[in-house]
């Protein structure tokens, strides 16, 4: 039980509930609410009110942070879940997992609460509400990182829902599935799971929370793939249906949304974006950190970058899908500063460089060799000088890629025809 047994109960009316929400303080009402469920009644108006009781037993709990207590609750309440409707029991225990959520630092809780109800479920046959704890489950060790278990579980249950062709679970199952191959960086997956998902969602109503989260999953993935324009628009989507919503997700598609601008070279939409209507209402700290991100690409400085990842760690750094465009991002604007910069020497001082691009000597160095390597200009460093040592772009004669191809293609025709002789010849 949530609290210490009581030696009377109260009895399951109205009369009881009112006392509860009367008391003085939240620990009385969970006490009343508690005496309010040892009612031993089973009569129609007695289950009635049980259920409001542990709607109101629910909140105060959640306001409480008790999510212990929580998980007890539903321990205690599996006989009364024999004597009401499947589809109350499903309602009660989801929203039970779901009020545990809302506490902060709950998660392995979460994990553990779900693992017991599905065994629950299963031993009492409730197919419907195991599937959904079950999807929940998923979601939960995904976001603990812990992705071999959570594909082993999706693997599992997609099958099993695909048989029974429940279409808005299925829906549910597929983003997941779309969400842990990308996390995984299984790209084509990744996909795959988003177009069955996108499928199953055709055939049936999907409420718009869920359809702005297809819409942010379809832009994330068209991001990865570089194709920011059809990424914005989708982020655009989900911006408007989370937005409508009031839901907290609004404010990731907005971060993206800009991120895409950022990445297509065009900065400087970032400021009107944001002083949209819509943009004004989610104004704090993930907006200014990539309004701080569209200034120094702007302004094509690496100095201003760099003080915006700083300042905005917990924005940019922490978001793995911000982190890994504005890494790339990062790469091309050193490249071209530090390409700008070398351009009129044919041989300067690596200290030199780093002194007008205001970065560290090693970082500059590092960042110059992998350039060499990666052919972005024809150089070398002389380490022993600290120099570094451009050469002139040697201009290769087109007639000669045109001779090999030539020699390539007669060769291939002398073969041929040494194939068919031979052929003759037997």
């Amino acid at each position: 039980m949530s609290t210490s047994v009581k030696s009377s109960y109260l009895p399951a009316t109205t009369e009881s509930i009112s006392k509860a929400q009367e008391a003085k303080d939240a620990s009385e009402s969970i006490s009343i609410l508690d005496r309010v469920l040892e009612d031993p009644s089973s009569s129609a108006d007695a289950l009635r009110v049980k259920e409001l009781a542990i709607t109101n037993l629910t909140n105060y709990l959640t306001k409480e942070n008790r999510a212990e207590d929580l998980r007890n609750l539903l321990t205690q309440l599996r006989p009364f879940f024999a004597l009401i409707p499947k589809a109350k029991t499903a309602k009660i225990v989801r929203g039970t997992i779901d009020a545990v959520a809302k506490i902060p630092g709950t998660s392995e809780l979460q994990i553990s609460l779900c693992k017991e109800m599905v065994d629950w479920t299963r031993a009492e046959k409730r197919t419907f509400l195991r599937q959904r704890v079950e999807a929940r489950l998923a979601a939960l060790l995904l976001e603990n990182q812990e992705y071999t278990e959570a594909l082993a579980l999706l693997s599992g249950l997609i099958k099993e829902v695909r048989r029974l062709d429940d279409k808005l679970l299925l829906v549910d199952i597929d983003l997941l599935e779309s969400k842990l191959h990308f996390s995984l960086r299984n790209l084509p997956k990744a996909k795959a799971s988003l177009t069955a998902a996108r499928t199953a969602a055709n055939a049936i109503y999907v409420p718009p929370s869920q359809q702005g989260t297809i819409d942010l999953q379809s832009g994330i993935l068209h991001a990865e793939e570089k194709d920011y324009k059809t990424a914005y628009s989708y982020f655009f989507e989900a911006f408007e249906a989370f937005s409508s919503l009031e839901d907290p997700k609004a404010i990731f598609s907005l971060k993206y949304m800009l991120l895409c601008k950022i990445m297509v070279n065009q900065a400087d939409d970032v400021a009107g974006i944001i002083s949209s209507k819509a943009g004004l209402k989610y104004l704090g700290p993930d907006v200014d950190a990539m309004k701080a991100v569209a200034d120094a690409y702007s302004k094509r400085s690496l100095k201003y970058f760099e003080t915006a990842l700083r300042d905005y760690k917990a924005q940019l750094e922490e978001d793995p899908i911000v982190h890994r465009h504005l890494s790339s991002l990062y790469d091309t604007l050193l490249e071209q500063n530090l390409c700008r910069l070398i351009e009129p020497y044919s041989r300067v001082e690596i200290a030199h460089i780093a002194e007008m691009i205001e970065l560290p000597i090693s970082h500059v160095e590092k960042k110059l060799s992998q350039m060499i390597l990666d052919k972005k200009f024809a150089g070398t460093l002389d380490q022993g000088a600290g120099c570094l040592i451009i050469f002139e772009d040697t201009k290769t004669e087109e007639i000669f890629p045109a001779t090999l191809e030539t020699i390539t293609n007669v060769g291939k025709v002398v073969d041929s025809l040494y194939m068919r002789s031979a052929k003759i010849m037997a």
